[in-house]
């Protein structure tokens, strides 16, 4: 199996997401985290550490155990959960880094290949406010010179409005399927401001992969 790819996500206040809710609630950030998938209908369950000895209003969770100052507390979630936890595990992307604070979250996860990376974020993005951060592609292990970093992040909102809206319809295609006067005409743009702002987008994103 391929080492695939590993992205960077973030959510502003991500609906359905209980630990999202703890952290906002209780203000106490959450960064220990671990999880336990359903099997045969089984409810699944999420642990966490938390600097707060009080559950707060709202929040199903149990604390289940006390180390010092941080406290150890345990949600089960059960069919309907839906948050983008659960909903990356219905791609079957495991999640290796979870950040909670002030409501707001950051999580690592994989994905198996470029499609499925497409398929889950656009399934995230219909349910929540999210923005990828950095993808991190193989190969995952190695030499750092070897690692490619891309950091979609560097890119204004016009300048990814821009590049997004050349991919999704098919500028970069051979034969294309739309001309950059078309793309123009439906952003309301000029030509020219669009095929600056594509070029810079180009130019930030290949200076990730390059290394310039």
């Amino acid at each position: 199996m391929g080492s695939g790819i590993r992205a960077t996500v973030s959510f502003d206040a991500p609906a359905g997401c209980a630990l999202a809710a703890f952290s906002e609630r209780a203000d106490a950030p959450i960064t220990h985290v671990s999880t336990s998938v359903a099997v045969e209908g089984a409810a699944s369950v999420t642990e966490f550490l938390a600097a707060t000895d009080a559950i707060p209003d709202g929040v199903e969770a149990e604390r289940v155990f006390s180390y010092g100052t941080q406290h150890a507390y345990r949600i089960t979630h059960d069919d309907d959960a839906d948050c983008p936890c659960e909903r990356l595990g219905a791609f079957g992307c495991p999640v290796h880094r979870y950040v909670a604070d002030s409501g707001d979250v950051t999580l690592d996860f994989h994905a198996a290949d470029f499609a499925t990376l497409q398929d889950a974020m656009a399934d995230l993005r219909e349910r929540f406010s999210v923005d990828v951060q950095r993808l991190l592609q193989p190969p995952l292990e190695g030499d750092p010179e070897e690692r490619v970093f891309v950091n979609p992040g560097r890119l204004t909102a016009r300048q990814r409005e821009v590049l997004e809206t050349a991919y999704d319809r098919g500028y970069f295609e051979r034969p294309r399927r739309s001309n950059a006067t078309e793309l123009a005409a439906d952003l309301g743009i000029a030509q020219s401001t669009f095929t600056e702002h594509l070029v810079a987008a180009q130019a930030k994103l290949l200076e990730d992969v390059l290394g310039e």
